[in-house]
Formats: C-alpha cells, structure tokens, sequence
C-alpha cells in the first residue's frame, strides 16, 4: 500500500513536470518560425555605443499561453559577449505586468545600447530566449542569429587636435626718424651759426653720421619743412618761408655730400617743403599755452577762415598779443629737419648662426623668429625654451614650448607648458591647447568647454570640435565645424552623415599622402558607392603604406567591406 501510494506521486509529479516541458516543446521546436527585422543591419556604433531595434513577430499559436519569455539579445564576439537589457514577454493566461503576446500571434518592438567595444567589430547578434511555465525549470530556446558584425567606421576618427602657435613680431626693417629744428629771426632766413650748434643739431650730425656707416642701417629719405609765423604780409612770409626752406636745404645738402650721397640722387632723396603762414602751428601752440585769452584767441581761429581777418581780430586783444609776439610767433619761423631711416634686422641666416653660437645675444623676437625657421622640432623647442627662460612673463615662448611638444608626442610636457602659459595670461589660445590636451586624455566634456570658450582663436578651434562631434555621433555638426578644408576627419564626418560623393572629393582633395588611413577610408566610401575599382585601388594603397600592418587584419572583419570581402580581388589583397 505504501509503495503504492509512491508510485502514484512520482507519476502526479512526473505528469506535471512533462506536462509543463511538453507546453514549451512547440515554442522550441519552431524557434525558427519567429521574424526578426533588425535595424540597422549590420550594426553600428555611435558616439561609443551599438543601438539595436529589432521588431519581432511571433506566429499564430507559437506563443504558450501560460508561458513567460525572458528575450535578451547578445552580441557575441572572439573572447566574449554583450549582453543588452532583457525583455520579459508573457502568455495571455498570465497574471502579470509583461507584454503580453497573443496565442494568435503577435509582436513586439526593442531598442537597446550597448558600449562598443573593438572586438564587436567582428560579432554576430543573437536573440536568446528561455521560457517558463509557472515556478517550473525554465527551457532555453535555441538562439537565432540576426545580424552579423558592427560597422565602426566613425571610430576611425584621427584624435589630431590643432594647437595654436604664438607668432613672434619679428620686424627686418625697423622705421626710425632723426629731426632738429633751426629758427630764425624775424623776416630773416639765414642761418645763424648758434643754431648750427644746439644740442639737437649736433645729435642729428651724428645720428646721420652713424647711420651712413652702420651695416645695420639704411638712409630712406630726407625731407625739410619750412614755416614763417601768421605775421605780416601773406606774399612776405611766402617769400620767407621758401627762402627759408632753401637755407635748411643747402645746409642738410652739404652735410649729406660729406656721406657721399651724390647729388643726383638726393632730388629723390630730399624734398623740401614750404608753409606761407603756419596757422596750424600757432593754433596748437597756443593751446599749450597758458597765455591770458587763450580761449578767445582759439575761438577767433574758428571763427575766421580769412588769415588777414585773423590778424586784424588777434592784435586787437592787445594783452594777449605782447605774449603771443615774445613767446609764440618766434618758434613758427623755423625750417624742421627729418632724416627718415631704417634699422636692418639680423638676415635668416645671422640668426639660425647666432642661435646656435650665441642666443643670449637675441631679443625674444629674434628668438622666436629664429625657432621658426628651425625644420627640426628639437631645435626649434630648444629656443622657445631659451626664450621662455629669458623672458618669463612672455606667454608666447612658453606657449609655443608646449606646442612643439603636442607634435612630439610629448603630451604630459605640453600639459605643463599650456598650464604655465594660462598663469600669465588666460586667453583662448591657451584655452584652445588646453583643450587640446584634454581631448587626448579622452575628457570630452572639458574639451569642448575649453573650446567652446576658445572660439575667436581661428580656425584651429573648428577643427578641434569637429573631432568631438564625430566621437559625439553629431556628424552634421562635424561637418559644419570642418568647413570645406580637405582633411581626413572632414571626409570621414561627411561619409558618416552620408554625404558619400562629397567625401570621395574631400579625400582626393587630400591628394598623395603616406597616411594609409586616407586611402583605407576612400575604400569605404567607393564600397558605399559600389565602386568596385575605387575600393580595390585604394584598399591596395592602404595595405602598401600601412606600416604598422594592422589594416588587413581590419579590412577582413570590417562589415563596410560585406560584399567584397569574398571575391577574388579583395581576398587577394587582404589575404
């Protein structure tokens, strides 16, 4: 009775154990009759993550009533798999908060990310499913491959960020002038031999003097400019005016013949000048000036064009007139003197000797010209070093130290240097090379603050933010910060926002290059285009110049490659 009893509860346990198995057997069975449309299909990544949707549809009686679906789909991979978040389906008899699918068929939409790792390169996406029935033991539903490989082409994006250099204000010919000034006495136009031997007029002799002899000087030109006072007869003080003009003449004449500049040449060489009645001159003096009636005098001035009118009104304020008679009118009869010269920088080749024998000798400008004309960037780093400890509280030295560094590779130096330079002066270039930096550190919010911030620094600036819009997924914007100047990254972005034609353009606007990328990238976009000749050219091109031989292993499981992968020509290339 008792074994009895046993046998009748193994065959009750065993009858709902089966019977629970047997409900789902169908839905294991016909796995295969569920439609899943994948979308995009291969994938894809974007700004770091793979998004999926996938619309299934369940056929007529598949779907156990009693049934609850746990779906999950998962991207397997060489070394591992990504699991995206699951979806929990039910029967129509269950009691619970689940999408329900009908026994009669239904279905069911999905979107999920993943981050992208470069393995999922070559990947294949399943959809696994295990079903249960109440508390019993779950039973997997064989997994339905639905895609095959991740397109990752945006990831190719070249994190090249453009530092800005400080250019120095290095000038070869530096303008100067040399200038004295002879007066004379009322109505006269001789020059008196006491004017010869003030102070300015010797500094002058000299000047021209050291000038003439100086390799490191040129003459340009001479001019005088003769005056007489607004006293008198308008014709007379023409007269004196121009013969006092030619006084000034013979005497600069004389002076320059002493430095052999030949007469024939100094028609070109010295003009001359004359001014009848020096209103102008008057008028600013007597702003100077701080005679009694000034402001009456200057208002006469306004008020009256006429010079004789001016006269006439002026000597009626006979107060003022005795001043301006001893302290004014006799400083306007004069004839002025300018010597126009030019200090002659050192020559590129002075200075590329002189930096390397004697730099202490230069000024920062020499320096930081003579850097520039360095090919060698540890040369060149060496000076704007040099420049940086001579002059530390110049931004541009220290500035320009970290941006030699960036194109070393020497990025932790040209961290320290920008974060230097920012201690002198915080302005957007170094917020822009900042930024830079961060970029390659991989913080992308704080790049793009910096070079949002940045952005009256140039073109540079454009170009920095494309690169995060790529690695953003914000392809349109990328397009627009890169303008219409070939580049990689430009082609790239233009390929990713579909713009397939323009970034064929872009690239053969890049022309010959020994970057393998650049052809590797216009075999993607003839591959879109379905050019078999331009993805066959240019992915030959690649695999020549890739001298780290890593594309070929790249272009095998690179899904943009789908349909050429196969044939003869491709395999022969990659293989």
């Amino acid at each position: 009775m008792k074994n009895l009893k046993l046998n009748l509860l193994f065959i009750a346990v065993a009858a709902i154990v089966f019977g629970g198995c047997k409900g789902l057997s169908k839905m294991v069975d016909n796995a295969s009759t569920v439609q899943y449309k994948v979308q995009p299909s291969p994938l894809e990544t974007h700004a770091g993550q793979v998004e999926v949707t996938i619309n299934t549809t369940f056929p007529e009686k598949y779907f156990n009533k009693k049934a609850v679906v746990t779906a999950t789909p998962v991207l397997k991979y060489e070394g591992g798999q990504t699991e995206f978040e699951p979806t929990v389906l039910q029967g129509e008899k269950v009691e619970a908060n689940n999408k329900v699918i009908p026994y009669a068929g239904g279905s069911y939409s999905y979107t999920g990310k993943i981050p992208y790792k470069p393995e999922m390169l070559k990947s294949e996406l399943v959809i696994q499913m295990s079903a249960q029935i109440k508390d019993k033991t779950p039973v997997e539903i064989p997994g339905i491959p639905v895609a095959i490989g991740v397109i990752a082409t945006p990831t190719l994006v070249q994190v090249d960020p453009q530092a800005i250099l400080i250019g120095d204000k290095f000038v070869r010919e530096t303008p100067e002038s040399y200038n004295a000034e002879i007066l004379y006495v009322i109505n006269k136009y001789d020059v008196r031999n006491s004017e010869l031997k003030k102070d300015e007029m010797k500094a002058l002799n000299q000047q021209i003097t050291e000038a003439s002899k100086s390799d490191r000087y040129a003459l340009k030109g001479a001019k005088v400019s003769s005056y007489a006072s607004p006293d008198g007869a308008e014709d007379l003080n023409a007269k004196l005016s121009e013969n006092r003009g030619k006084s000034a003449e013979k005497y600069l004449s004389t002076t320059l013949k002493k430095l052999k500049i030949e007469e024939a040449d100094q028609a070109e060489f010295l003009k001359v000048v004359s001014t009848a009645e020096d209103w102008d001159g008057f008028k600013k003096l007597m702003e100077q000036s701080t005679i009694k009636d000034k402001d009456l005098i200057l208002r006469v001035l306004s008020m009256y064009n006429d010079p004789a009118v001016r006269e006439k009104e002026i000597k009626n304020i006979a107060e003022a007139y005795g001043e301006i008679k001893d302290d004014v009118l006799p400083k306007l009869r004069r004839s002025q003197m300018i010597i126009e010269a030019s200090k002659v920088g050192y020559s590129d080749d002075e200075l590329k000797a002189l930096s390397k024998s004697n730099p202490d000798t230069l000024n920062v400008e020499e320096l930081l010209y003579a850097a520039n004309l360095e090919t060698d960037n540890a040369a060149k780093l060496a000076l704007y070093q040099k420049a940086a400890d001579k002059y530390p509280t110049d931004i541009r030295p220290i500035n320009n130290v970290g941006y030699v560094n960036l194109q070393m590779g020497n990025t932790a130096e040209a961290k320290a240097a920008f974060e230097k330079a920012k201690t002198i002066e915080d302005n957007d270039v170094v917020k822009n090379n900042l930024g830079a930096i961060a970029l390659i550190e991989g913080d992308l919010a704080k790049a793009e603050e910096l070079f949002t911030a940045a952005m009256s620094a140039g073109d540079a600036v454009n170009y920095n933010l494309g690169i995060i819009k790529i690695k953003q997924g914000d392809y349109k914007s990328a397009v627009n910060y890169f303008g219409n100047k070939p580049s990689f990254n430009a082609a790239l972005a233009q390929l990713c926002n579909n713009e397939t034609e323009k970034s064929l353009t872009t690239l053969d606007q890049i022309g010959e290059t020994d970057c393998a990328w650049v052809y590797y990238l216009k075999a993607v976009a003839g591959a879109r285009a379905g050019r078999e000749e331009v993805v066959l050219t240019n992915i030959r091109l690649a695999v020549e110049k890739d001298k780290k031989s890593e594309i070929k292993a790249y272009a095998v499981k690179d899904c943009e490659f789908r349909n050429y992968v196969a044939t003869e020509g491709f395999a022969a290339i990659v293989q």
